[in-house]
């Protein structure tokens, strides 16, 4: 082969492989400034409260009743974990004297588009005698949940949600709190110990302050709300949900109570 033709193909081909990577150069360029024009994925912005004027908000309260034998409390064994000392007692059908403890009650429905702020305060569930405290939990969806730990004893918080974000997260003890919050609507949402089988407890996600939920006397009360006609439901976690319609006018105060009778076998 002839030395100056030799050099001559060499030198084509380098520029042709010059071409190649200025041209590919290029279309990378292109192709990430156009990413970086398209418009970005953002969470949509909080829509501002409805105003309610104060002058004519009503209030909803009542009791709720255990309507028939109360279930025997049943006991828990605790010897695994030496640092449990709770009260040995499971939490699930609350009565007191006919009276039913736990039952979160709320507004389902009759707000229509209202919308309501997100409470800066956050709603504090603590860990005690190995077990939760309350057991019942009603929170904003967006609100701060602060999760403390005040046993001698490593937790391990687990929500298993239908509509949130699963999460599962272990606190020793004297460890700083937990702050978690849940973006969706979700009744009865179960939280568990991975390390201490026993421990369970709800926590019900809503839009809106309009819920409570019962003492140790069955008793519930919810203020603050406009005029209009409302569905009102009582849900316990083993004898299920009861409805009811309540219709409350300006500066009004309705009674409504509820029963629930033992679950079916």
């Amino acid at each position: 082969m002839n030395k100056k033709t030799g050099w001559t193909r060499l030198t084509v081909s380098a520029l042709a492989l010059c071409a190649l990577l200025i041209l590919a150069g290029c279309s990378k360029k292109e192709n990430t400034e156009q990413s970086s024009n398209a418009p970005a994925e953002s969470a949509a912005p909080a829509q501002p409260a409805t105003p309610i004027d104060p002058a004519t908000v009503a209030t909803v309260n009542g009791t709720v009743k255990f309507d028939g034998t109360a279930p025997k409390a049943s006991k828990i064994d605790m010897s695994q974990d030496p640092g449990c000392k709770g009260t040995n007692e499971a939490e699930n059908v609350v009565v007191t004297g006919g009276d039913l403890a736990n039952v979160f009650v709320y507004v389902k429905d009759g707000l229509g588009n209202r919308t309501f702020d997100v409470p800066r305060d956050p709603v504090v569930l603590d860990q005690k005698g190995c077990q939760y405290h309350p057991h019942v939990l009603g929170v904003i969806a967006g609100q701060t949940v602060q999760i403390k730990n005040d046993d001698p004893t490593t937790h391990n918080i687990h929500p298993t949600p239908k509509d949130n974000r699963e999460w599962n997260e272990s606190q020793p003890p004297s460890s700083p709190a937990i702050e978690k919050n849940f973006a969706r609507e979700e009744i009865m949402l179960p939280v568990k110990c991975n390390q201490h089988p026993w421990m369970k407890m709800y926590i019900n996600v809503v839009k809106s302050p309009f819920f409570a939920v019962t003492g140790k006397d069955g008793k519930y009360e919810i203020k603050g709300l406009p005029p209009g006609d409302y569905t009102i439901a009582f849900v316990q976690e083993k004898l299920g949900e009861q409805d009811q319609k309540v219709t409350v006018a300006a500066k009004d105060t309705k009674t409504v109570d509820q029963s629930f009778k033992p679950a079916a076998e």
